[in-house]
Formats: structure tokens, sequence, C-alpha cells
């Protein structure tokens, strides 16, 4: 039967050298693990940063852990150094030292401060532990759950502080070039909807990096619930490393990017404006200038119209717009003033208006000119007709002479009377249709028409 102690089953010779092997390989691995978190560049910003918020509360119980992981370190270093000692007194230890290796390798031999307990906060249903035993596994549990807890905090705080602040500077940086590039053209705030979006801007992104720096946890988003302090879990340094995994959240940032995107945009239109302004202000003004000779055209029209159509209503010539005239020498005074922001709105208005402007003038010498217009359709229609005449041999006829003849006055008298003239070439034309052929008939149709 085999032996027992306190620890269980005592341990043969060959499992005590392989659990001596297994302990002192985990307990360099822990080694190399703490010394790394020691060196860990996120672990130095905490220890010297003002912090504030989620990281303030987080990393308060973090740096106790990490103070507590080197205390444990310490106990299982000296537990193991002891076991080893045991071990070294004979090359074939005997029942005594393999019972007391049991102890040591697997009994709750080791003696830990009970107030540095991971949950000894929590302890509340009964008296306060000065002291407590735990086995060198305990043990091993209570670091890497430690560990876990010091690690999500530090890698979170390293991960944000990597991502974000240089970013935002830089953010910064180009917000300040496209300020500065928005006063070239009058974009202040108090003055213009842009200079009130840089402003606020500047603050978001200033506020943004200053929370950045004191509570970067705010900023991180966890692939799992973070490690609470006082929650025991069995874990190893590599299962703890990929528990602290996880992503900063840049939304805000990424807006902020988008923001002043937008506001780029709107600015290089207003520099363009700035560059185009001359031209477009010229464009405006032959606009309005070709108006103005159109309707002096169409007034001149419709003095020729009264004078040589009877009996027809000719519409009035319109004036050019006074409003439209001011608008162009308010747009040379914000042209001349840099007030690029105003001048926008009030050029795309005037370029729109100058051209209505022209169209109206070419709709009113259309209007005005349209009895010259008949008038001249009228003529050539008759001209039409004569010629027809003679091709059919009728040009010599004394009715078709007649009708020519009295169509002809009428379209060629002052002031012509067009209701007159017009029914004077339909009796003209009426007078060859009984001389067309039929063939010549339709075509003489088809002019008629």
């Amino acid at each position: 039967m085999a032996l027992t102690g306190s620890a269980g089953p005592v341990l043969s010779r060959e499992e005590v050298d392989r659990e001596l092997t297994r302990l002192t390989a985990e307990r360099e691995a822990v080694e190399a693990a703490l010394l790394a978190l020691q060196d860990h560049p996120g672990r130095r910003l905490l220890e010297g940063a003002t912090l504030t918020g989620r990281t303030e509360e987080r990393w308060q119980a973090a740096a106790q852990g990490f103070t507590l992981l080197w205390t444990y370190f310490d106990r299982y270093n000296e537990a193991l150094a002891a076991a080893r000692a045991v071990r070294s007194r004979r090359s074939r230890p005997g029942s005594p030292e393999l019972a007391e290796l049991s102890e040591l390798l697997r009994g709750r031999a080791v003696t830990v401060s009970g107030g540095q307990l991971p949950d000894a906060a929590h302890q509340l249903t009964g008296p306060a532990r000065l002291v407590e035993q735990l086995s060198l596994t305990e043990l091993m549990d209570r670091m890497n759950s430690w560990y876990a807890t010091v690690l999500e905090v530090v890698n979170a705080a390293d991960a944000v502080w990597s991502a974000l602040p240089a970013r935002i500077d830089l953010l910064l940086a180009e917000l300040r070039r496209v300020t500065s590039l928005a006063g070239s053209v009058g974009v202040r705030p108090g003055s213009h909807p842009l200079g009130d979006d840089l402003s606020d801007l500047e603050q978001e992104l200033t506020g943004l990096r200053a929370e950045v720096l004191a509570d970067p946890l705010a900023l991180w988003r966890p692939a799992r619930v973070p490690a609470q302090r006082g929650r025991e879990t069995t874990t190893s340094v590599v299962a703890a490393q990929q528990a602290a995994a996880g992503a900063v959240d840049v939304s805000r940032f990424d807006q902020a990017g988008r923001t002043l995107d937008s506001i780029r945009v709107e600015l290089e239109q207003l520099l363009r404006l700035r560059d185009e302004a001359d031209e477009r202000l010229h464009q405006v003004a032959d606009l309005l200038h070709r108006a103005d000779a159109t309707l002096g055209e169409a007034r001149q029209a419709r003095g020729e119209v009264l004078a040589k159509i009877a009996a027809t209503e000719v519409p009035a010539v319109p004036g050019p717009l006074a409003a439209l005239r001011d608008g162009v020498h308010q747009a040379a005074e914000l042209r001349q003033n840099g007030l690029w922001h105003r001048l926008a709105p009030l050029l795309d208005a005037l370029e729109e208006q100058a051209a209505q402007e022209l169209q109206r003038a070419r709709q009113s010498l259309t209007e005005v000119t349209a009895p010259l217009a008949v008038r001249a359709e009228l003529r050539g229609r008759l001209d039409a007709y004569k010629a027809m005449a003679a091709r059919l041999g009728v040009a010599e006829d004394p009715e078709v002479i007649e009708r020519y003849e009295k169509a002809r006055w009428l379209l060629w008298s002052a002031p012509c009377d067009l209701r007159a003239a017009a029914a004077a070439v339909t009796r003209f034309q009426q007078a060859l249709r009984p001389a067309a052929a039929p063939q010549d008939a339709r075509r003489y149709d088809g002019q008629g028409e």
C-alpha cells in the first residue's frame, strides 16, 4: 500500500523529479512574463500618467496586482527552492524526504498574507484571515489570475495610446491648416457656419485627445468581459495574453476626419470661386449686355412693326431688371473685400438670373417681331405662287394678274393689313388651282399649307 500524507499519496522519486522539472520550467516562464510585463510600455505610461474615470479605477486594482505578482512569485520561488534543497540531500531520498517533498510540492506549504489575497476585499461574511496556506498550484492560479488582470489593463492602455494620440495630433495640425485656409476666404467663427464647424471640431478633437491621455480604457472595446479583481480563474500565461485582446474605438476620430474632409471640400469650392470670380462676373456682365442689346433690338423692332403693320397688338418691351444690376454691383464689392463665402451664393444666383434675363429678352424680341415674320412668310408664299403661275402658263391671265397685284400691293404697302394680305394670297392661290395638273396641284397644295 502506498504511503500517504496530508498532501495525499506520497510521491515516488521519479514523480518528484518530474514535478520539480515541470515546476522549474513553469517558474522560468512566469519570471519571463513578469519581466516583460515590468518593461511593458503601457505599464510605464500608466505609472506616470494622471488618470481619470475607468482607467484610474482599473489601474488602481491592476497596480496592486502587479505588486502582488512579484510577492507571490517570491513565495513560489522560495517554496520551490526549499523543495530542491530537500531533494538534493540524497541522490535516492528515503521515505521521510519523499513525504516532505510531497508536502512541499503538492500540499499547502506556501504561506501568504491574507490581506494580499485578490478576494480579500470581498470576504465580508467571515473574520479576516491574516495568513493563508496555499499549494504551489493554487499560488500559480492566483498569479495567473492577477497577471491576466494587469495585462488586460496595460495592453488596452498601450493600444489606445499607440493608436490615437499621434493620429489626433496629425488631424489637429490639418485642422489648423484648414482653419488658416478658411480665414483667407473670410470663413471665421461667428461669420460663417463653416467657421463655427471648424471651431467645434477643434474643441471635439482637443477634448478627445485629453480623454485618450487620461482615460484610454474609455476608448477600448475588449473582446470579452474584463477580468475583475477577486475573481479567480485557472489560466495560463498564453491564455491571459490571448484574453487581453480587443479593439480601439476610433469612431469619434473617424467622424471628426469625415467632418474635416467635408469642410475642406466646401472651402476648396470657395478657393475656386476666388480664382474664377473675375471671369464669372465678366460672364454675368456679358449676359446682361447681350440681354440689353436684345431688348434694344426688340424696342426698335416694335417701332418698326407699329409703323409697318396695321391692326396688330404688339406687346410692350420690358425694361432691364434693376435688382439684377444692383446684385452685380454688390457682387463686385464682395469680391473687392474678399468676402468669398458671401459672394458664392450671390454669384450663383446672378448667373442663373442673367441667363433668364437674356432668355426673356430673346422671347420679347420673338414676340415683337412675329408680325414681321408673318409678313415675310406671306411674301415668300406669294413669290412661290407667282413662279407656279408662270410654270402653269397662266401668268398672263387677267384674273391671276389682278389677284397677284392686289396681294402684292397689300404686302408691300405700309402699314400692312396682315389679315387682308393673307386673304389676298389665298385668293391668288385659288386662282391657280383650275390650271394645275393633279401632280402639280398636290405639290401646290403642299406649299399652301
